[in-house]
């Protein structure tokens, strides 16, 4: 049976190189339903329309199994949508989400992140965090700001940055493995 599955990106979005345009090309090619919208002004995005823009592809996204795989700042829009999800997803991954300390303009309407473990259990049956130990978004550390706080199961990718083309991260076959529901963590 097909998934479903839709992928978020970040900041800016995610160009040409980046892990999730891989997977998404890895996966329709499995069979899959993959939406992966450009979500408005990535440059200089709105905290309400990205919420907004991901509910509404979520109405779309029908299937017995539907997945979620955010990087960066749609991981913290994915916890604002936690909090008013009527139909939860299956699986969802969080990949390197950001921080205040960060020290981007651009992110500050998107803080302070109010979603609780509660919030995050009934939006997904199963809910990851991939992070790296040196993430300059996120310099606190994913791992204590938002894995502890949430109930989180962790997969730690030491030095990987911010798990994208920047830190040297391409083609990611472990993510792959995960979104087509292997149980065990991934590494880079």
């Amino acid at each position: 049976m097909a998934s479903a599955f839709l992928i978020l990106h970040g900041l800016s979005g995610s160009g040409p190189g980046h892990w999730q345009r891989w997977l998404q090309e890895r996966l329709t090619q499995d069979g899959h339903k993959v939406r992966f919208p450009d979500l408005p002004d990535p440059d200089t995005p709105d905290p309400d329309t990205w919420r907004r823009e991901v509910l509404a592809e979520l109405a779309g996204l029908d299937s017995d199994e539907r997945v979620v795989i955010c990087h960066s700042l749609s991981c913290v829009t994915w916890l604002a949508v936690s909090q008013e999800l009527k139909r939860p997803v299956d699986r969802v991954a969080l990949v390197a989400p950001p921080s205040l300390r960060a020290g981007l303009r651009e992110l500050e309407p998107f803080f302070p992140v109010t979603a609780t473990a509660q919030d995050v259990a009934n939006a997904a049956k199963h809910t990851r965090l991939f992070c790296s130990d040196n993430d300059p978004y996120c310099p606190e550390g994913a791992a204590s700001l938002y894995g502890g706080p949430l109930d989180l199961p962790i997969d730690l990718l030491p030095g990987g940055g911010h798990l994208n083309v920047d830190a040297g991260l391409g083609p990611w076959p472990a993510m792959e493995a995960w979104a087509q529901g292997a149980k065990n963590g991934v590494e880079t």
